[in-house]
């Protein structure tokens, strides 16, 4: 028997924001270079309807340990009105080992992601930035945005493009009023990658968005739309021209079809990567080194991610007594 506290969607984004997450992200990725984070191989369950994703970790010296349950079901907004992409975040007591927390995942997944991302900008981008292209305007398009304009401050306007233009420009439009700088909405591929000094790809494309010959020197890049081996939204010239950060190099050897058919067409062989973000974050290896390196950080996702947020959701939701303690 124990009291478990339960957090909605909205009470969540209501405790979260993005400086503490991006914090929360550095230390995250520092246990996980200096190898106190235990951080499994997340478990994949295929059904009729689609794929159901338990992800673990645990942080000592954070005091977080939470598995993430992710659910990705094609027919749930046609049949039953859902989203295609469900999840929830469950907490426990690093002593008793309880559950002592039940979260929505949605929301915190796209700031986690968003922030892993900054974090990457703060290491790899050039200093003085001031703009930045974005493609894939969804919620984690939205992080993406707001996480380089916290992690660069410089940032004076930005750059969005989208298949369906209606949705780009009321995308745009929502993140000038949060961002209180001016987002327009880019003609083209093209215009985003010559207009950009930091390029955000968080799309559901399959295929590359754009030539990597088009990108400037200096430009920093985060991709975090592919994760699957056969799937990629950076081309091969991308990938040959930039200097490769990995949120986890072996997670990106086995899910990010980005570097693995570059790597299977023989055009890069592994050692291509230069390291992982960890590695920045403790100083084991140089982020950007001038600034006229391409860089380029390549996320598929981690558990110690989760677990993190997940932490900080539930001691702000404590601390300002937010959410639903229920006895279970």
């Amino acid at each position: 028997m124990g009291n478990v506290l339960l957090l909605n969607r909205k009470q969540v984004e209501t405790v979260l924001d993005m400086k503490d997450t991006i914090k929360a992200m550095k230390t995250a990725f520092g246990q996980l270079s200096d190898g106190t984070a235990i951080l499994p191989q997340r478990i994949v369950i295929s059904s009729k309807k689609g794929l159901s994703l338990y992800m673990p970790a645990y942080l000592p010296q954070s005091k977080s340990l939470a598995v993430k349950v992710v659910t990705v079901f094609k027919d749930n907004l046609k049949s039953y009105d859902l989203p295609t992409t469900l999840g929830k975040v469950l907490l426990q007591d690093i002593e008793t080992g309880d559950v002592i927390c039940i979260m929505d995942g949605g929301f915190l997944t796209a700031m986690r992601t968003g922030a892993v991302s900054g974090c990457a900008i703060d290491y790899l981008a050039k200093k003085e930035t001031e703009t930045v292209g974005l493609f894939g305007t969804g919620v984690q398009g939205m992080t993406q945005l707001w996480a380089a304009c916290v992690a660069r401050p410089s940032i004076t306007k930005g750059k969005v493009f989208d298949v369906r233009r209606d949705i780009a420009e009321n995308f745009a439009q929502q993140m000038t009023d949060k961002l209180k700088i001016p987002i327009e909405v880019a003609n083209s591929a093209e215009d985003i990658i010559e207009s950009s000094e930091i390029v955000l790809t968080a799309t559901t494309s399959a295929a590359p968005i754009f030539h990597g010959k088009w990108i400037q020197p200096g430009t920093h890049i985060s991709g975090i739309g592919s994760h699957s081996p056969g799937t990629r939204e950076l081309d091969s010239e991308t990938i040959v021209r930039s200097k490769v950060v990995c949120d986890q190099v072996s997670a990106c050897l086995a899910e990010a079809g980005d570097i693995i058919i570059p790597i299977t067409e023989g055009i890069i062989t592994k050692e291509h990567i230069y390291g992982e973000l960890g590695e920045i974050i403790t100083g084991k290896k140089a982020g950007r080194e001038d600034n006229q390196e391409i860089t380029l950080f390549k996320s598929v996702g981690l558990a110690v991610q989760d677990a993190a947020t997940a932490k900080l959701v539930f001691d702000k939701a404590k601390a300002d007594n937010i959410g639903t303690t229920v006895d279970i």
